[in-house]
């Protein structure tokens, strides 16, 4: 495994642990390999961190699973992954009345109790919330909440200056209303339909609300694009229930993955910094998803800018010289995905002749003139033509990959066109077969007989 090859190996365990930032798991996706959480709240508790609540996928059949795990960092570099931090089934079941999966949920603090918002597939019990005494769980008698009626999913919560907290859930149009003191119960005299909706705010579903220089904003699940919730969009309003006045978008997850259908995210300020967070499909699927983060900026009428997905996320552009994790990819075109290759590693794999993939960005220094691929071999072998900032762009080099078996890994080097500064970085394929070959990881050098 490559965890190993380069000395380190990151151990995500039931309890926090910090993770070697030699992985630097600001960059994208923070939720690490192996680990598939989706639809990223984020929330900033009195301690300083910052916490990622989600739902957990594990399969292509399906989306999530019947356990949500949670993701805390103190410095948007170094991660750690708590487990099982609420469960509606099996050891520590914390949802007596069903066993079924958990979708999107949401977190709240008040009076020392915090409280875990969650939803399942359920007409009748749809959302209900749990609480503990510490953010990291675990959560524990759960109770369904009474929704007027409009039982559908993915909750979300906002308490304001003055103290009230506020109740956001449904799809297609937003329910909002106000939660009783004990942050359990809504005051059904309180709720209302249709505070954003699909026709006037592109409103899909995955609400999330926050209050910024008395401006409220309400973060969603956006369809203006090519009708599929792939964008996370803005709604801005003077007061909770608004008016809201549609925003735009401020990322949008499409071509992360061949089978990508939507997303589902967050807005946070961290240590005076803006980010949102979101989540990109892998295996080629809809249902297996993993958290990403970008910074963002708030403008001074109260705008946010498109920001792009990137594979440096919070952090610096990735380093040319050190190993490169192909599923950093944050742009796959064709068949390509990236899937799960073995215990905490993940591969770009089915690839076809004509795919792409790209990585924003890569810092190549003061220059690079070789890469080495991990690679397994197909039986017919192909091509890499290795690019800088678009795909036709400045051309590196075009990699002969020669024929294997399809299960032997090599590490194998080329010689390349000079590369310094940094760039978006485009790989794009060539061959024969269905299955030209599979990349692990990939690294740059510069040649050591070469003047510095």
């Amino acid at each position: 495994m490559k965890t190993t090859v380069f000395g380190a190996r990151i151990l995500f365990m039931s309890c926090l642990s910090l993770l070697n930032a030699q992985f630097m798991l600001s960059q994208n996706p923070i939720s690490p390999p192996g680990v598939y959480i989706a639809d990223p709240t984020a929330r900033v508790w009195n301690d300083g961190k910052l916490y990622i609540y989600g739902s957990l996928d594990e399969s292509c059949d399906d989306y999530c699973s019947p356990r949500h795990y949670l993701l805390i960092t103190e410095d948007m570099k170094n991660w750690g992954l708590v487990e099982n931090i609420f469960t509606s089934k099996g050891n520590g079941d914390g949802v007596p009345y069903n066993d079924k999966v958990l979708y999107a949920p949401d977190a709240a603090y008040k009076d020392g109790i915090w409280y875990l918002y969650y939803c399942q597939p359920d007409r009748e019990f749809a959302e209900g919330v749990a609480t503990a005494s510490k953010p990291t769980g675990p959560f524990q008698n759960g109770a369904s909440i009474n929704l007027k009626g409009y039982n559908q999913i993915d909750p979300a919560t906002f308490i304001d200056d003055d103290g009230t907290a506020y109740y956001l859930w449904g799809q297609f149009t937003l329910k909002m209303g106000k939660l009783k003191p004990n942050m359990k119960e809504l005051d059904l005299n309180s709720v209302r339909d249709s505070i954003i909706t699909e026709g006037e705010h592109h409103f899909h579903e995955g609400a999330f609300m926050t209050k910024i220089n008395g401006l409220y904003y309400i973060v969603f699940a956006d369809l203006s694009r090519a009708d599929i919730p792939t964008c996370i969009g803005y709604a801005t309003a003077l007061s909770p229930f608004g008016p809201y006045k549609y925003g735009g978008v401020i990322i949008d997850n499409n071509h992360c993955n061949p089978g990508n259908w939507n997303n589902h995210g967050s807005i946070a300020e961290f240590r005076g910094q803006w980010y949102v967070f979101y989540h990109r499909s892998t295996h080629g699927c809809n249902t297996m998803r993993k958290a990403c983060v970008e910074p963002i900026e708030i403008l001074e009428d109260g705008s946010i800018p498109e920001v792009e997905m990137t594979s440096q996320g919070a952090a610096e552009p990735l380093d040319a010289t050190v190993l490169i994790d192909a599923g950093r990819a944050c742009i796959l075109n064709g068949n390509i995905r990236i899937e799960q290759l073995g215990y905490q590693n993940e591969e770009l794999t089915k690839i076809h002749s004509g795919d792409k993939a790209g990585y924003k960005y890569i810092n190549f220094g003061d220059g690079v003139d070789s890469v080495t691929f991990r690679i397994s071999a197909g039986p017919k072998g192909g091509k890499i033509v290795v690019s800088l900032d678009k795909p036709w762009h400045t051309r590196l080099g075009i990699l002969e990959i020669q024929p294997g078996n399809g299960e032997q890994w090599q590490d194998l080097t080329f010689p390349i066109q000079r590369a310094s500064g940094v760039h978006a970085l485009w790989l794009h394929f060539y061959g024969e077969d269905e299955q030209m070959f599979s990349i692990d990881w990939f690294t740059f050098s510069k040649s050591k007989n070469k003047n510095q």
